[in-house]
């Protein structure tokens, strides 16, 4: 895990380079670096150290021959099969880093190697030879990459805000409206102008810098023929022992709840051996309704692990408020966000890499809209007549959102339902061509989950959290011939309100476990807003200097709420920690 740099072209220098390398020293405090191959490019990295953390994995790491150097960012997870690759081919290894080996994989199979990298990673892999230059992100968006480009200089970085910064870029009015609806600036986008966002899976060989385009890294499919929960278990088992090995201390983000518990049950019992657990817990007074932190005790009766129970509470909230605004490189609408970051706080003490439960959900129809979803496929034809009728009725949260968000085309119905509240035509329009029209209605949406709202929010909360304690964050879920698996399963029923991962928790006696109430990670928001306290103020008042500052730009449901947030509390609370979020960010930074 580091942080990446390029700059080429007009605007290369050493000062330049440096700022974004001394921007981004959370994301590798552990060694940096920065050098200019020939003229006019410049590179810089920062690396934080998990494999093989001796001096002679550093980065720039160079070549034999001294002809090509590669800087990148993540884990390759089957680097020990390429490297016996290779050493069947002849080539000498100095380290026992993955590092290493994904330098002879490219320099002997290019960009075409790409596709048989399993990992997560952000890449920058330099020619020198031939002064080319290949970039990559992995498969699925798991190391964040942004650039900026203009007629005369390209400039790469693992973060948005020192580009934006370095750049002097103004604020992109137009990711409001969208940050409003679906809590993130658009897919390729960023808060700030001229700075866009690398998409997932996309690699370029670039040879001028001016000009540049982007291919699709393929995928590699392996005929699967058994679709079965003893399959599933089978290649979860696989991705728990390559994410779970490092050489420096591992951890787990514990949740209690089914797919955190399923990766440490399995971990335990294939070895034996415990692991640190990190594990927020709410004040006494919310404990009936925010459960985890118990959860977890209970979970330790039957399986050894070392609990840290993470405290939060308002006081603790504003303690860490303005630390946690600072090494935010981009605003999430998620206060899951902030939680992860204390989390991490607490965690770097012991450990550097932080095992997560990430990707179950999205891939394996966890979340509420999935269900929502599916009640709307079922009953569709009488939802739609009876929705003028049904929707005069004293109807709770749920289902009045539900009601006001089917629509007769089902994409537009399930984008409703993944926002906070109905969208309009435009923002419909940006997503609508992320569906896949060769999948069917219900997988669709998976696959959307797993290519918008896991890259956009999940992902980048898990990066951005965790590296700005020079952490990293894996996901065992998301591993590569899971994926493949799950790409090529058929029967619908296997993939609903995640079937086998709640039968294997029951296969070992935590039935409690698969039972437990899907209940979201974050802030007890509505408890702090009714309490008309310190926080409610607080947030009241950012909102008000929010709506003068840029009320030009801001979309009319968002206008109609901030004329009287008080009022809409108990409807919308989420929303307007959301835009709290926002608008202490953009005054942070001055946008």
């Amino acid at each position: 895990m580091c942080g990446i740099h390029l700059i080429w072209g007009k605007g290369a220098n050493q000062e330049s380079i440096e700022f974004l390398v001394n921007h981004s020293t959370h994301r590798g405090p552990d060694q940096k670096a920065f050098f200019s191959p020939w003229p006019s490019l410049w590179i810089g990295v920062n690396r934080l150290k998990i494999l093989h953390p001796g001096p002679d994995a550093d980065q720039p790491f160079f070549a034999p021959d001294g002809n090509s150097f590669l800087i990148w960012n993540g884990e390759v997870y089957n680097y020990r099969n390429l490297r016996n690759i290779l050493e069947k081919m002849g080539i000498e290894f100095i380290t026992q880093s993955d590092t290493e080996v994904l330098l002879h994989w490219l320099k002997i199979f290019g960009a075409k190697g790409l596709e048989s990298v399993k990992g997560m990673f952000s890449l920058i892999f330099v020619d020198l030879a031939s002064q080319n230059v290949l970039v990559a992100r992995d498969k699925n968006g798991e190391k964040p990459l942004y650039y900026h480009q203009d007629p005369t200089t390209l400039m790469i970085s693992s973060e948005s805000k020192g580009l934006g910064k370095l750049l002097d870029s103004k604020l992109d009015e137009g990711q409001l409206d969208n940050y409003y609806f679906m809590r993130t600036a658009l897919p390729g986008k960023t808060f700030y102008k001229g700075v866009k966002e690398w998409k997932a899976a996309r690699f370029s060989l670039i040879r001028q810098h001016s000009a540049f385009r982007w291919d699709n890294i393929p995928e590699i499919k392996k005929e699967e023929s058994l679709f079965t929960k003893d399959r599933f278990k089978e290649l979860l088992l696989q991705s728990i022992k390559r994410q779970f090995h490092a050489d420096m201390p591992v951890g787990m983000l514990l949740s209690g709840g089914a797919d955190s518990t399923l990766l440490y049950s399995l971990w335990y019992k294939e070895t034996g051996g415990s692991l640190p657990t990190f594990t927020i817990e709410h004040e006494t007074k919310y404990s009936k309704k925010y459960v985890d932190a118990q959860a977890v005790s209970k979970l330790a009766k039957s399986i050894p692990l070392e609990k840290n129970a993470i405290q939060v509470s308002q006081k603790i909230f504003w303690e860490n408020w303005d630390e946690y605004l600072q090494q935010l490189d981009l605003p999430v609408g998620d206060s899951a966000s902030f939680l992860t970051w204390l989390i991490g706080k607490e965690a770097k003490k012991s450990v550097k890499v932080l095992i997560s439960g990430a990707g179950a959900d999205e891939l394996w129809g966890g979340y509420n809209r999935h269900q929502a979803f599916l009640k709307y496929q079922e009953n569709k034809g009488l939802f739609l007549p009876l929705k003028p009728f049904l929707g005069m009725l004293p109807l709770g949260r749920n289902w009045k959102k539900f009601l006001e968000g089917i629509e007769p085309d089902s994409k537009k119905t399930f984008l409703n339902f993944t926002a906070l509240e109905r969208i309009d035509h435009d923002i419909f329009s940006d997503y609508e061509r992320v569906f896949d029209q060769k999948l069917s209605p219900y997988k669709q949406i998976l696959d959307f989950d797993r290519r918008v709202f896991l890259v956009q929010d999940i992902l980048k909360i898990q990066d951005n959290a965790l590296m700005a304690h020079g952490l990293e964050g894996r996901s065992p879920y998301l591993d590569e011939d899971l994926l493949n698996f799950w790409h090529q399963i058929t029967d619908e029923e296997d993939l609903k309100y995640k079937k086998w991962i709640r039968e294997i928790l029951t296969d070992l006696d935590l039935e409690w476990i698969s039972q437990r109430k899907k209940l979201g990670f974050g802030l007890p928001l509505l408890e702090w807003f009714s309490e008309e306290g310190e926080f409610a103020n607080r947030v009241f008042a950012s909102l008000e200097s929010y709506k003068n500052d840029y009320k030009s730009n801001l979309p009319k449901p968002a206008l109609q709420l901030l004329e009287n947030p008080r009022k809409h509390v108990k409807t919308h609370f989420l929303t307007l920690y959301n835009l709290f979020l926002l608008a202490e960010w953009l005054k942070l930074n001055k946008l």
